[in-house]
């Protein structure tokens, strides 16, 4: 083969696969080995769990999103303010030691423009850390849902987070991360519990109630497992009390905000974008594939034209 058909045969690979880095590590957990109804969580099954404090104190959930960007809630935030805030990431318990965390401070926070704090309509916020993070078993990406993903009413997912197990009763020592399963309630009967439920939001719960997301797990994870992939479906946002009869939680709907997630962490040459995957109501799903930009083909042209004399 000739030095220039082996050339473009780089780029071409570069362009198909250099800027899908996230999709191909996004949402696996090789520690977890979830089925419904199991265990409490053990070290490591949700690496893209994170704990965020505010002067020291657990405050809200998030999820790892690529090496350097959380999503969470944008009521976890009242400003754009980064001062007092520290993000743990692989952490298991909130009162003994955690070998496999680490932690970093925010260079950036970015609340939805058109979060309504009223309706909580678009509660949705990134996050930037201070640097990136290295991935590890305990410490991954989870994918997110693709814009047009569908979820059947009743699917099971799961959500995770340190916060209280009944109103105002806090976790107990050493307060080790929750999990719990919910099948999902459409919205039409959702919105018959709450008169502010919009297109940009998903519900989850039980009709008599006992499992549900509570204060302190705001900005968490909503996820489902889609073949050998976690997905986020949602970010954990408001609901009346925790676990009431016919009063499911209420998530921001993490698919309606593809677009909005992309051009705010805009990686200069793709590489680092999250990894979305389309889900659908039958539980298939599938990656999203993104060419490669203008400035990473541009800067290949002149080894490109280099190369081409040469030969």
């Amino acid at each position: 083969m000739h030095i220039m058909e082996v050339v473009v045969f780089a780029v071409v690979l570069l362009v198909f696969t250099g800027c899908n880095a996230q999709s191909d590590v996004c949402g696996i957990a090789p520690l977890n080995t979830k089925i419904v109804g199991g265990e409490a969580a053990p070290a490591g099954t949700w690496p893209w769990q994170v704990s965020l404090h505010r002067n020291l104190r657990h405050i809200c959930g998030g999820s790892l999103i690529n090496n350097q960007w959380v999503l969470t809630a944008a009521h976890c935030f009242s400003s754009s303010s980064t001062f007092g805030y520290t993000v743990y990431v692989g952490r298991d318990t909130q009162q003994l030691s955690n070998p496999n965390e680490v932690s970093r401070s925010l260079s950036q926070v970015i609340r939805h423009s058109g979060y309504d704090s009223t309706t909580s309509d678009n509660d949705i916020a990134l996050l930037k850390l201070s640097t990136p993070v290295t991935f590890t078993n305990y410490i991954k990406p989870v994918c997110l849902a693709e814009d047009g993903s569908t979820y059947a009413a009743g699917a099971t997912c799961w959500v995770t987070g340190w916060g209280t197990i009944r109103s105002d009763v806090s976790l107990p020592f050493p307060q080790r991360l929750q999990e719990v399963s919910v099948p999902i309630v459409s919205n039409t009967q959702c919105s018959a519990s709450y008169d502010t439920i919009t297109s940009n939001m998903m519900c989850a719960g039980l009709d008599e109630g006992g499992k549900d997301s509570c204060q302190g797990d705001s900005g968490g994870p909503f996820v489902s497992k889609s073949g050998s992939r976690w997905v986020q479906a949602g970010v954990v946002s408001f609901g009346k009390g925790c676990a009431l009869a016919n009063y499911p939680g209420v998530y921001t709907r993490v698919s309606q905000y593809q677009s909005w997630i992309n051009t705010q962490i805009n990686s200069p040459d793709n590489s680092t974008q999250p990894g979305f995957v389309t889900v659908t109501a039958d539980g298939s799903s599938s990656g999203s594939t993104r060419l490669a930009p203008l400035s990473l083909l541009l800067s290949c042209l002149p080894v490109l034209f280099s190369l081409f004399v040469l030969s």
